[in-house]
């Protein structure tokens, strides 16, 4: 009877395990840095930041013709949760609370009086003028002081982050803070008091030039 020769595994040589070893080293520092779950490993090779932009172009020059009179400063804490049906959190979901602070102008625009919105008496004393309302401009966030509280992601979401030109991207809470804050403005009163603060502009303004009386009216 003839006895099977039993033959022994191959043996990885030394350099290939150290090089194995390496490769997932690299890999596990990749996946720390991406997912942020080791803090600070981002500072452990010195990373620098060079600012490589071009010059900023030109493209286009619009005159403005209207009175900016008032200016609100708001703030909003956005919580903006995402879920997948048949799906726990942990696994596919997100929630973001994000804090936005940003402005908003209430404007005047002067640059459609016709002749019959001023009219002025013979003896040039008295000057009545009707001006549209006030508006609200779009809601400008403020990058400075706006920010992420926190944010909670499943692990489908994370690992897509490693392949995401913009892995963790606040765009959507930044939209949402804008609306908020535009909403916000609308209810607060801002353009009442653009009104009010354009016709002191203007009664000021024509009382300087000798006249005695001024009435601001405003309609659409």
């Amino acid at each position: 009877m003839t006895t099977p020769v039993k033959r022994r595994p191959a043996r990885v040589p030394g350099w290939g395990k150290a090089l194995i070893a390496t490769v997932l080293l690299l890999a596990v520092l990749f996946a720390g840095i991406r997912l942020s779950v080791l803090p600070g490993l981002k500072d452990l090779f010195g990373t620098e930041t060079h600012d490589r932009s071009g010059p900023a172009l030109l493209e286009s020059i619009q005159d403005i013709s209207r009175y900016d009179a008032a200016s609100g400063n708001f703030q909003v804490v956005v919580d903006l949760e995402k879920d997948t049906k048949f799906l726990p959190d942990a696994i596919r979901g997100s929630r973001t609370l994000y804090v936005g602070a940003g402005t908003v102008d209430a404007y005047v625009d002067l640059g459609g009086l016709g002749e019959d919105d001023v009219r002025v008496d013979d003896d040039r004393t008295s000057a009545v003028l009707r001006l549209p309302r006030a508006r609200l401009d779009t809601p400008a966030l403020d990058p400075e002081r706006s920010y992420a509280v926190s944010k909670q992601r499943g692990l489908l979401d994370r690992i897509g982050d490693l392949f995401s030109d913009n892995p963790g991207s606040e765009q959507a809470v930044q939209k949402l803070a804008v609306r908020h804050i535009g909403d916000a403005a609308k209810e607060s009163g801002l353009t009442a008091r653009a009104e009010s603060n354009t016709t002191e502009m203007l009664e000021g303004l024509l009382r300087s030039l000798g006249f005695e009386e001024v009435r601001v009216t405003y309609g659409d």
